[in-house]
């Protein structure tokens, strides 16, 4: 079974989250993960994405405040070109752990009769947000696995319908033909209805 540690996306930040007031810079390239985004708009498996910020750790977990910046391929919804462009944007998000303390316990236990360690998780509010911007850390506070954080700011920041000119004429309806290339491109009336009389009557033809 391979270890969290192992994983291209997890940074070690177990010095910074064993006492707050520390700080861990990063700037690191990360090979991108498979299915980070969908048929029209994503990042290609394997492609650089770069992580530059920092790990800043208070009493119950870590403030990550970095710019992710990506090569992001894309396929324009009007004329179906492919679009390829750099995608940055500046994320702050809370990765929270567990605090473990000491309880006192009844019956066998350590000295002065103090038991084993208590472990709780806790409730943290990040911002104003209660828990949407949280991403936990693995092992214990070790490790910080930032993939997820990755994939849910690529749904949220790319765009749904993206177009490769903001005023992309896009395909004819008709036959296809891209109206960028021939913006005077048209059918009269004659031409729509003999395609589709044409069309009706191939569709007859083959279910004789």
């Amino acid at each position: 079974m391979a270890r969290i540690e192992d994983s291209p996306w997890a940074i070690s930040v177990a010095q910074v989250a064993s006492r707050a007031g520390q700080s861990k810079e990063i700037d690191a390239t990360f090979p991108a993960p498979s299915g980070i985004g969908d048929e029209i708009v994503g990042v290609e498996e394997g492609a650089d994405v770069t992580v530059v910020g920092s790990f800043d750790s208070i009493v119950d977990g870590l403030i990550f405040n970095a710019r992710i910046s990506a090569p992001v391929h894309a396929e324009c919804t009007r004329c179906l070109k492919p679009i390829k462009r750099d995608w940055t944007v500046n994320v702050t998000s809370f990765f929270p752990y567990e605090d473990k303390s000491a309880s006192v316990a009844s019956g066998k236990g350590g000295k002065n009769g103090k038991g084993g360690v208590k472990e709780e998780e806790v409730d943290i509010i990040a911002g104003e947000d209660e828990s949407e911007d949280s991403y936990p850390l693995l092992e214990g506070g070790s490790w910080a696995d930032i993939e997820t954080l990755l994939r849910d700011t690529l749904v949220e920041e790319l765009p749904l319908q993206p177009l490769c000119k903001p005023d992309c004429l896009g395909l004819c309806s008709q036959c296809g033909a891209d109206l960028n290339e021939d913006p005077d491109h048209h059918h009269d009336v004659t031409d729509i209805r003999f395609a589709a009389l044409e069309g009706l009557k191939a569709r007859l033809e083959g279910n004789e």
